[in-house]
């Protein structure tokens, strides 16, 4: 029974995290189409760090319908994780990553991933640190730390998620990017938009424009990895193909 019910725990781990987390529920700025962007340096924002936030689901079950499926008759199968359908039949087993890729106004470049333990430097250049590498979506997910008190030194941000091994399948991971600024509500971004065989999505940039530090919704899913994303955004790196060790 104890690990059947893991899921269950974790899924409202998840939630209960988000909303202990940001102290105030109602303090919530989802960025949508009609509303991409918003401005750290007008809500106070663009000083401390700047938390970045993923969170997902390798799986996920349906309450609802198992209750008429003798749940009466077999009172644990509820809490027995079901498999995520993609297209098709093939079971969501998936590791997404959170990384930013970054271009200083010295003109240097880069990348923070778990891929390649690119983890980064939260008091150096890039004045960007990933937390760890998150491979089986628990509650806390995978985070990015940004130190806004360098934010003269950077130039743009983009903050992407990729998926390093499994099923396409975004819509069904639960996917939620969230910023919280050192002022104001948070931000979320949700990655619930169907992109069959889509493995990487650039979700937010943060540019720096005439001093202002500004946040715009991207969302935009692409069939490759990084260098596909490169490409749309003319970052100009060099990129080769990457392993993580086994666990």
């Amino acid at each position: 029974m104890g690990v059947r019910t893991m899921a269950f725990w974790s899924n409202w781990g998840r939630s209960a995290w988000r909303q202990f987390d940001s102290g105030d529920a109602s303090g919530v700025v989802e960025l949508t189409k009609r509303n991409a962007t918003i401005s750290l340096t007008k809500q106070g924002a663009a000083t401390g760090n700047l938390r970045i936030n993923l969170s997902w689901q390798m799986r996920t079950s349906d309450f609802n319908s198992r209750a008429g499926r003798g749940s009466l008759r077999h009172p644990l199968r509820m809490f027995k994780p079901e498999p995520v359908q993609a297209q098709g039949p093939a079971m969501v087993n998936v590791d997404l990553d959170l990384a930013v890729m970054y271009e200083l106004k010295s003109g240097a470049k880069g990348v923070v991933q778990p891929l390649g333990e690119f983890f980064g430097n939260l008091n150096e250049p890039p004045y960007i640190k990933l937390s760890g590498d998150d491979r089986f979506g628990s509650g806390s997910g995978e985070t990015v730390y940004v130190n806004m008190d360098h934010k003269d030194d950077i130039k743009r941000l983009l903050v992407f998620v990729y998926i390093y091994d499994g099923t396409p399948a975004f819509d069904r991971t639960h996917g939620l990017v969230t910023l919280y600024p050192s002022n104001g509500p948070r931000v979320e971004i949700p990655l619930d938009e169907r992109a069959p065989q889509a493995r990487s999505c650039a979700v937010v940039l943060i540019e720096n424009v005439k001093g202002e530090m500004t946040v715009r919704r991207e969302v935009k899913y692409v069939y490759g990895f990084q260098a596909e994303l490169d490409r749309l955004y003319g970052w100009g790196l060099q990129w080769g193909r990457g392993y993580k060790s086994k666990v």
